[in-house]
Formats: C-alpha cells, sequence, structure tokens
C-alpha cells in the first residue's frame, strides 16, 4: 500500500467512526530506508507512548535509540537491551506493579520483542498526513469504537480474535510489536507507564493493525456503517425495553 493509499484511509477510517484522534501510522525504519521521506527525530528525549500521543494531535516525529527515554520500550523495539533492574523484575516490584521480583520478571521475560538492531528508528505520523507507508496503525479510543474496528477484521473471514497483553508496555508491545511481529489485529487496555506518563483518558483504550489488514478493515466498515454501527448506536432494543418497563 501507497503512503497516498493509506492517508486516504486514514481520513476514511476517522470519519466512519467519527474518532476522537487521527489514526497514528507508525513505522519500523531499517538502514536501507530513505531518511529523507521521513519526519524529523525529535528534539527530547520522550517516551514512545508520550511520541503516539504527540502524533495523534497532528505531529511527526521520529525517534531512535538516542531519543527514546523509556528502557522498557527501548528493548521492544530491539533498539537497546532491557535493563537488568527491569528483566529481573526489580524496577517493576518497586512500582508496586506485581507481588514480587519473580512475578515481574516472568512477565518481562514473556515479552514479545523486535529482534534487537533490526530497526534504527521509528517514525511516527497521523495516518492522513503521513509522509510513509506505515507498518503498523495504532487508534487510540473509547472501546465502542476499538470494538468496530476490530469486528471489522472479521467481517469477510468471521471467525474470534484472541488479544495479548501483560497489561504492561501497552504502546510498544502491544500495539506495536505484537501487531507487527503476528501480522493480526491486537488490542490494550492501556498500561501503568502509557496511564501515568499521557493523556489518554480513563475511558480509552488501544487498538493496533498490521497495515496490510487497513484497506479491508475500512472496506468493512463501510459495509458496518450501512446498518449494524447506526443500529447499535441508536440503542433501539433498549430504548424500547426501557420504554416497556416504564408503563
Amino acid at each position: 500500500m501507497s503512503a497516498s493509499s493509506s492517508r486516504a484511509l486514514g481520513s476514511e477510517l476517522k470519519q466512519l467512526l467519527g474518532l476522537r484522534w487521527s489514526p497514528i501510522a507508525v513505522k519500523l525504519v531499517t538502514e536501507n530506508d530513505d531518511l529523507t521521506a521521513l519526519p524529523k527525530e525529535s528534539d527530547r528525549r520522550i517516551r514512545y507512548c508520550q511520541l503516539l500521543m504527540e502524533a495523534k494531535k497532528g505531529k511527526s516525529l521520529l525517534l531512535t535509540a538516542k531519543s527514546i527515554s523509556c528502557p522498557a520500550a527501548a528493548s521492544a523495539l530491539g533498539f537497546l537491551p532491557l535493563p537488568e533492574k527491569i528483566s529481573k523484575g526489580e524496577m517493576l516490584k518497586a512500582l508496586g506493579l506485581f507481588a514480587s521480583n519473580e512475578a515481574a520478571a516472568r512477565t518481562m521475560n514473556a515479552m514479545p520483542r523486535l529482534d534487537s538492531g533490526k530497526f534504527k528508528a521509528v517514525a511516527v505520523a497521523p495516518l492522513e498526513e503521513a509522509s510513509f507507508e506505515p507498518d503498523v496503525v495504532i487508534i487510540e479510543d473509547v472501546p465502542e469504537k476499538i470494538m468496530w474496528i476490530n469486528l471489522a477484521s472479521l467481517y469477510s473471514s468471521g471467525g474470534r480474535l484472541n488479544f495479548s497483553s501483560a497489561v504492561f508496555q501497552a504502546c510498544c508491545v502491544d500495539a506495536t510489536a505484537i501487531p507487527y511481529l503476528s501480522k493480526k489485529v491486537n488490542v490494550s487496555l492501556g498500561c501503568y507507564g502509557c496511564r501515568d506518563s499521557t493523556d489518554i483518558a480513563d475511558d480509552e483504550c488501544l487498538t493496533g493493525i498490521p497495515s496490510h489488514l487497513l484497506a479491508e478493515i475500512v472496506d468493512s466498515l463501510r459495509e458496518l456503517s450501512k446498518k449494524a454501527i447506526p443500529t447499535a448506536r441508536r440503542k433501539t432494543i433498549y430504548a424500547k425495553s426501557r420504554d416497556a418497563n416504564a408503563t
């Protein structure tokens, strides 16, 4: 899919669901990629989750091992090794996230990560404005809208979805690494890090979409928008039940 095609799909996706924020285009940058077509690197050290929140509001930025400030995200993206205090569970236990170092370490050892050294940077932008073809598209919104996106991924094929999360590293692992590695959509409830470090709202969660599924999902949302979405949003059955109980 070209950058222009993904931009058009981003605009339509936003319109079809009435998204609060722009879908976020994420590109994992290799040594062979042309940097002239990518955004400039952030001029300050920033967390990956914070970078995404800048993109949903209109900014286009690039992050490298030098500018990323979260060691867990740096490891998830394959930029840097995971620090021992995190890998052995000490930091997560100290934050009050797990009952023991062992539980925290078990969680970190099971965390999916991109191959070390495979990518040298990550670029993000609002999808409808991105100058690059994304690898993953991330959407932050209320569960109802995330629900429709994920139903759209099943619209043609049917089946069930299996989501993976440790309720930690929501942005870098759940919404980026897992969709990229599995080639399937994934949903995250958020995590301690993104809820402490960004403006993500209490009623919002995240979904990550591998880019090769984007056109199919938007096409399916067009069909769902003809009947299913407006019907459910009108809450017709609930209204009839409420009115019947009131008489």
